[in-house]
């Protein structure tokens, strides 16, 4: 399916829940790698607030692109954020969303736009 790029120049996202290894299979704890690179997944929760409307999203991060020092509810910033539309069917049910990637999660900075 389509990556779509993500525009979050005007946006301030803040940091809900820290850093964790994204597990790949919930029945054996299994943790997911990358496909290409084989470093370990990380997903980060953040509100993602722009335009006067606001989403809580779950984004997947490289391990290595986690900033140390970030703080849950502080903003944050996540360079190379895409999103990808992904649906399958699981027992019988058609189930599909976004899932969100970035290279990094890093601290950020609230956007001028929303401090004025």
């Amino acid at each position: 399916m389509r990556v779509i790029r993500v525009d979050a120049s005007t946006a301030t996202i803040l940091l809900t829940e820290a850093p964790a290894p994204k597990v790949r299979d919930r029945q054996t704890g299994e943790i997911a790698k990358d496909a290409m690179t084989g470093e370990t997944l990380m997903t980060v929760g953040v509100v993602y607030i722009d335009e006067g409307e606001s989403s809580l999203i779950q984004v997947t991060v490289p391990e290595g692109g986690v900033t140390e020092g970030l703080t849950v509810g502080a903003p944050v910033s996540l360079p190379g954020l895409v999103a990808r539309p992904w649906q399958s069917v699981f027992n019988g049910k058609e189930r599909h969303g976004i899932a969100y990637r970035a290279t990094a999660v890093a601290p950020g900075a609230f956007s001028m736009a929303q401090a004025g």
